[in-house]
């Protein structure tokens, strides 16, 4: 197509100045480069756009047309232009968030509030609804972020680590391991243990533990819910592997025990964004204060050095 941005905004220029020369002055061309693209429209459309008998210039049909299309498009056009540069530059954005992580709302929920305090104009949402799918909703565009400690082999995803945490065998007070200083796959292998309902690949008890060790536990049941897994736990009803953050209130109540898998089971934090967005300065900005404030809440973390 001939018509571009540049058209418009000279047909506006000359419209708002009365004179070639007055428009050409105010976008900075000569009067002949905006003679000759004045020219080129009309020998493109093969109609005259403005009456050059006139002084002011009056626009004809065609050129009034083209008025009436950069009143609509250039104001768009500018808003855009001025929402990406502040995008660009943290004044403003969108972040939704999901967590996969069940048991992160002692330091998340803080740091959205830290981090709404310092970025009012970043509009922030914690979504519920795709706890169990989330990373498929961020790759469709309805999340922006994802708190996770699975990170999945994905070009156009970014996974950026917060934190490192030691993963514990969570069993109740009277339960004959808590006794153990640490334990092997082989003393789960007459326990339930309790989990979150999500593929057993991507619980790292399984994954990285029993597996491997080719054990397999005499039951399993499964809870959404962190506070409904360590009831169960507590109640001596199953066995779960957990960080300690999310049953602090239980290990200091004395209910349940807390005792290294192996030589100690680890896993890493991140949050998961688009990778065409995760240099953007809100997203840095909430990377550091999700730092900050699970380095304050967080027992036996280590914080992730950034990435990029």
């Amino acid at each position: 197509m001939f018509l571009e941005l540049r058209h418009l905004k000279t047909i506006r220029a000359i419209e708002q100045t009365g004179s070639l020369a007055a428009a050409a002055e105010r976008l900075h061309l000569t009067q002949s480069a905006l003679s000759h693209q004045i020219r080129a429209l009309e020998s493109y459309y093969e109609t005259p756009l403005f009456s050059r008998s006139s002084r002011p210039m009056r626009p004809t049909e065609a050129g009034r047309r083209l008025l009436a299309a950069a009143d609509r498009i250039l104001p768009e056009i500018e808003r855009l232009d001025r929402d990406l540069r502040e995008i660009a530059g943290g004044a403003t954005g969108r972040l939704f968030l999901a967590l996969e992580c069940h048991s992160c709302f002692s330091w998340l929920i803080p740091t959205l509030e830290h981090y709404r305090a310092q970025w009012p104009s970043i509009e922030t949402d914690l979504s519920m609804s795709f706890s169990f799918d989330a990373i498929d909703a961020l790759r469709a565009g309805k999340l922006d972020g994802v708190i996770s400690s699975d990170p999945v082999d994905d070009p156009t995803l970014h996974f950026e680590p917060l934190f490192h945490y030691p993963v514990v065998l969570a069993v109740s007070a009277d339960h004959p391991l808590a006794s153990e200083t640490r334990i092997t796959p082989e003393m789960l292998a007459d326990q339930t243990v309790i989990g979150y309902p999500v593929d057993r690949d991507r619980l790292d008890i399984y994954r990285y533990f029993l597996d491997p060790a080719g054990v397999e536990p005499a039951g399993a049941r499964r809870s959404e819910l962190t506070a409904m897994i360590a009831q169960w736990v507590a109640s001596g009803h199953g066995v779960a592997a957990l960080p300690k953050w999310a049953i602090a209130d239980e290990l200091a109540r004395g209910i349940i025990a807390a005792r290294p898998l192996g030589d100690g089971l680890s896993a890493t934090m991140h949050l998961a964004v688009r990778r065409d967005e995760h240099r953007l300065a809100y997203l840095d900005a909430f990377l550091r204060i999700a730092r900050e404030q699970a380095g304050e809440r967080l027992d036996d973390i280590t914080l992730a050095r950034p990435s990029h």
